[in-house]
């Protein structure tokens, strides 16, 4: 079978599920206000589960399994969770729970990249009947020094940026590729969603009002496939937040008695050139 006509395959396979796909479009947010900081400073993040675009509805969070961080300067991998404080989170639509974080500024002291790697507890879609796990990462950089931000993580997925994810410009492309266990995964069914309502980090909520109105709800998550290297290609056409998720790539697929969607998620940062 040569490579077009599979996938050709995969997408008519994929378009016989689109229906559950559209309904999926779920994000996990981990979220800082600045990516590209310039020294060292106390860090606060928040991590939501929601639908980015429309600013919700926002999904009740279970207390994550693990949550950490990886520090170019020596590689520890620095275990995060006692920094997690739960909050109610305001979206459009509705209030859910979330987590916050305060990380001290003696953590983001080295020079260089940070991973952080959020691995939150399956959550039950009940109009799906399936569980969804989405593994998140985000890269934090101090002082513009590059790091491991290329780095694959031992995760069971994972979003490998090709380009810095830290540092893009409005209008340009981000390359990433797509793993399972380590290894490309073909044909990968990806979403993408811009990151619509603002984030006010003091009140635990997202702005009611959106950046951009889209023509029409297909817009809201777009769609496309990884290639045959696993690697996918999307443009950036506005300053702000771009989550990237690959769908139902890990090889654990039921939790609990259910299917099991073990998704990977990356949020990559653009900005307007000045």
């Amino acid at each position: 079978m040569t490579q077009q006509s599979r996938l050709l395959q995969l997408l008519a396979g994929a378009a016989l599920s689109c229906t559950a796909s559209v309904a999926h479009a779920h994000f996990q947010l981990l979220y800082v206000n600045d990516t590209a900081m310039h020294k060292a400073q106390e860090l606060e993040m928040a991590a939501v589960f929601t639908h980015p675009f429309d600013g919700g509805p926002t999904m009740a969070m279970g207390k994550p399994l693990s949550f950490s961080h990886i520090s170019s300067h020596n590689g520890e991998k620095t275990d995060l969770l006692r920094y997690l404080r739960p909050v109610d989170w305001q979206s459009r639509e509705n209030q859910a729970r979330a987590f916050r974080a305060t990380l001290p500024k003696a953590m983001m002291r080295a020079l260089g990249d940070h991973i952080f790697v959020l691995e939150p507890e399956p959550y039950l879609e009940t109009e799906e009947d399936l569980y969804i796990q989405q593994f998140t990462k985000l890269i934090v950089n101090v002082g513009g020094v590059p790091g491991q931000w290329s780095d694959a993580q031992d995760l069971p997925v994972d979003i490998k940026p090709l380009s810095k994810p830290y540092a893009n410009w409005t209008g340009g492309v981000f390359r990433a590729q797509v793993l399972a266990d380590g290894k490309p995964v073909p044909f990968a069914q990806i979403e993408v969603e811009y990151l619509n309502h603002g984030v006010e980090l003091d009140k635990n909520a997202f702005k009611s009002e959106g950046e951009v109105k889209s023509p029409q709800p297909a817009f809201n998550t777009l769609s496309t496939y990884s290639d045959a290297e696993g690697v996918v290609t999307i443009g950036l056409p506005r300053a702000g937040w771009w989550g990237i998720a690959a769908l139902d790539i890990g090889s654990t697929k039921t939790y609990k008695g259910k299917a099991l969607s073990q998704d990977a998620v990356l949020w990559i940062q653009a900005r307007d050139m000045q």
